[in-house]
């Protein structure tokens, strides 16, 4: 059975309890850092594991075992220095992924020039959006339709390539219903169900949230 990912969050305010919430019920690995104790003691009534600490210093960093996690996600887009710290003190300790909260475009360039793999917009992106997208492996994108229902984005698996919407019969065994199939910029709703899929495309399906699990 494959390990469940690992998770860091970096700064508990608003978005950064949102994506910690969201990835700690849906039963992740989460270590929640923050370096006010009051925050801290506050988060700690719902997130099993809250550290008080400075991660823009890399003995913390290292003590932690950050570079054991997955992914970090860095929600300090108020302290541009700090967040570029903690990015560069990430990567140079070895995490794979490294996802910062940013407040304006040039803050973005700043840190994806410094190494973060993924830059977000809290006005665009909620908290709890950025997490079920981490939650769902595989998917390029989720927007919840209602609480049960989500429209998501799917890259085309290779063991789906060269076979068509009817032998491979994703409907029967996924529960969801594909309503676009992606390739580059073009979104084909028209579709050929006899059309064999290539890696080069990706599914738009609108499934039961519950269900997507089977994906990952």
């Amino acid at each position: 059975m494959k390990a469940k990912k690992s998770y860091a969050v970096f700064g508990l305010g608003r978005y950064g309890i949102a994506v910690a919430r969201e990835l700690v019920e849906n039963g992740m690995e989460v270590i929640a850092v923050d370096n006010e104790e009051r925050i801290v003691n506050d988060a700690a009534a719902y997130l099993p594991v809250c550290k008080c600490a400075d991660v823009t210093d890399a003995e913390v960093i290292s003590r932690l075992g950050i570079g054991n996690i997955d992914t970090v996600i860095i929600c300090m887009a108020s302290k541009l220095e700090a967040s570029v710290m903690a990015v560069t003190l990430c990567k140079e300790a070895g995490t794979k992924t490294v996802i910062a909260k940013c407040g304006n475009e040039m803050q973005q360039k700043i840190l994806l020039r410094v190494g973060a793999d993924q830059v977000v917009f809290p006005e665009n992106e909620s908290g709890i959006r950025l997490a079920k997208n981490l939650l769902s492996s595989g998917f390029i994108d989720m927007i919840s339709l209602s609480k049960d229902v989500s429209m998501v984005e799917i890259d085309v698996k290779d063991e789906w390539c060269g076979k068509n919407l009817i032998e491979l019969n994703l409907r029967k065994k996924y529960g969801f219903n594909i309503v676009a199939i992606k390739k580059g910029e073009t979104v084909s709703v028209n579709i050929n169900p006899e059309q064999a899929l290539d890696a080069e495309s990706s599914l738009i399906v609108i499934a039961n949230t519950t269900k997507l699990g089977k994906l990952k």
